[in-house]
């Protein structure tokens, strides 16, 4: 399926070929435009060579490199030699990578784009090294802090003071804060702070007043609402569909320009960390919307692909579907279905028991399923499979991979066979049964090795144990059985550095510097070939994009270092310093 040449973005974002000469000066050199002449300024503009460094290909099963690449129109035209490629455009803009690596764009295979810049707004409660957050008192007051700082957002929700990130795993008192303690932040405003993982959020009292939660107050389904021990009062920690109903009611008011800034405001981050596709993971109509009216305007550098929520989003799907062609840069993928929670907050399914249960709970606690019913899950699967729309499931919990294949596998059965790639999200505790099993229905499992350096030491003593955390997002199982698999960060759960989830699913080293699962760890070259090529696999779009081969997209980005030779303990130092779409400079590293 052939997929057009866009047209360029707006002026704000792309940069002209005089600007690109000024700003790569610290990395690479551009030719200066031909003097005079229309037919030479043309070329220039149209072509651009890429030499003067390792340029890794990520084509085949083993490091490959090109001594040039030559884009034209936003293609490669050519990867090869550099006599050849000066031959075949000898007026083409000149880009000297003075021996700095240049690799494909990477792409996100799953995170949650727009959220994103919603976590850079509100609050920063994450805790080093993305944050300054260590425990509750300075939780609170980088509350109180944002909230002075930021007068203008919390009118714009209509009093709400919001954080993100916090994560009980990493506070001193190991513990959630409650609705008393935020209490302290403001008794009069609404505050509600979202965890980490994305999966659980804690609430003062006036926030729970507003969201009519109190001791008479049942459980939605699919979620929890804690209580005081001994009690059916609220102590203001939510957990799964609670959050969700929770953060709807925070955001209503927030206007449309506010929410594009935010949604602009994510993307710069993600083209900083050398992204050039992400993915809006669990989209509603609104989300959605909001990034065709984006791409409409000419507002986005780079592609967006949008995966609503098929469960509540049903009219939504039916009414636009899912395309493989792109509408500058925006398109929807498919359906996203939730099966579970997080492992971190102790909420994923599990087969197995958690090994320190929340508080309150028998040892016998598993967490449990976003959908008790299977049938409830089998027919939102059977309406995908109807309407070819391709499916990634969130499933963390071994059960609730269970739930997936055995889903999948009736569909199957049931439906014509289509190649429609359906993706297993996080993946994170999957066992070599469900690896097979996966295999067999042609699934590509998305792991989430991040988590074995931020959770990597709590999922030992406290959720999984040594023996299931060894195992934890099993790249190396899955690449013993010849599955393509992707990575992801699953951003803003964590920050998108690309370079670190590189290094997390190469080293599995948690915070303490243990190591988690030797026999899961694999190459740079195979982790690296899971954020470029097999990623564009997961999108249907190794046609044009995961490999620096003619034919495909010109999009790449430039690195300090070349990640297949560094030291592997220095892969999460590596730097972008410059990324490309489609032959187009978006972003380069500020000098300092």
């Amino acid at each position: 399926m052939q997929r057009p040449i866009k047209t360029p973005f707006s002026s704000t974002l792309k940069l002209t070929a005089i600007a690109q000469a000024a700003l790569l000066a610290s990395c690479a050199s551009i030719s200066a435009p031909a003097p005079n002449g229309s037919a030479h300024s043309a070329a220039n503009e149209r072509s651009l060579l890429v030499y003067g460094g390792p340029i890794l290909t990520m084509e085949g099963a083993q490091p490959a490199y090109a001594e040039a690449l030559l884009i034209e129109d936003g293609v490669i035209r050519f990867a090869g030699g550099l006599a050849e490629a000066r031959k075949l455009a000898p007026q083409a803009r000149k880009l000297d990578l003075k021996n700095k690596t240049a690799i494909p764009g990477i792409i996100d295979a799953h995170s949650h784009a727009n959220s994103v810049g919603m976590q850079q707004t509100v609050a920063n409660l994450y805790a080093p090294p993305d944050g300054k957050v260590v425990n509750i008192p300075s939780l609170l007051n980088e509350l109180k802090d944002w909230a002075q700082k930021n007068p203008d957002f919390v009118q714009a929700t209509s009093g709400w003071i919001m954080g993100n990130g916090y994560d009980d795993a990493e506070l001193q008192e190991k513990r959630h804060p409650t609705a008393d303690e935020l209490d302290l932040v403001s008794k009069d405003q609404p505050v509600l702070i979202l965890h980490q993982s994305g999966h659980l959020a804690s609430a003062n009292h006036k926030a729970l007043e507003l969201l009519n939660i109190n001791a008479d107050t049942k459980n939605p389904e699919g979620g929890v609402i804690r209580r005081v021990a001994g009690s059916t009062v609220p102590n203001g920690v939510l957990e799964e569909s609670a959050v969700i109903q929770a953060m709807m009611t925070a955001f209503k008011t927030v206007p449309p320009e506010v929410m594009e800034k935010m949604a602009l405001k994510a993307v710069q981050t993600y083209v900083e960390n050398g992204y050039t596709t992400v993915q809006e993971g669990r989209a509603d109509r609104g989300t959605a919307e909001l990034w065709r009216s984006l791409a409409a305007r000419n507002k986005l550098p780079i592609d967006v692909v949008a995966y609503p929520d098929i469960s509540s989003e049903q009219a939504y799907m039916l009414e636009k579907g899912s395309s493989r062609e792109y509408a500058n840069h925006f398109r929807i993928g498919g359906v996203k279905i939730s099966l579970d929670g997080s492992p971190q907050g102790k909420t994923a399914w599990l087969t197995q028991p958690y090994v320190v249960p929340p508080a309150g709970l028998p040892k016998t606690y598993r967490g449990y399923p976003a959908f008790p019913q299977q049938q409830t899950v089998q027919n939102l699967i059977n309406l995908a499979f109807q309407n070819n729309w391709q499916i990634l499931a969130h499933a963390n919990g071994d059960a609730a991979v269970d739930q997936y294949l055995t889903a999948i596998e009736k569909a199957g059965k049931a439906h014509a066979a289509k190649d429609r790639r359906n993706v297993i999200i996080h993946a994170q505790t999957m066992r070599e049964d469900q690896l097979d099993k996966a295999k067999q229905l042609n699934l590509i499992p998305s792991f989430f090795s991040l988590h074995t350096y931020y959770w990597g030491d709590w999922h030992v003593s406290q959720t999984l144990g040594e023996a299931r955390a060894a195992r934890i997002s099993p790249t190396g199982s899955a690449l013993k059985r010849g599955m393509i698999f992707t990575e992801h960060h699953d951003a803003p759960v964590i920050p998108p550095k690309s370079m670190m989830m590189l290094d997390a699913t190469v080293n599995r080293v948690t915070r303490s510097g243990k190591l988690l699962g030797a026999d899961q760890r694999v190459s740079p070259y195979i982790a690296l070939k899971s954020m470029t090529d097999w990623a564009a696999y997961q999108y249907f779009e190794e046609d044009k994009k995961g490999t620096l081969s003619a034919g495909k997209l010109g999009d790449f980005v430039i690195l300090s270092d070349n990640p297949v030779t560094v030291q592997p303990n220095r892969l999460k130092d590596i730097q972008i310093l410059a990324t490309y779409k489609e032959g187009q400079l978006i972003y380069q590293k500020s000098l300092k």
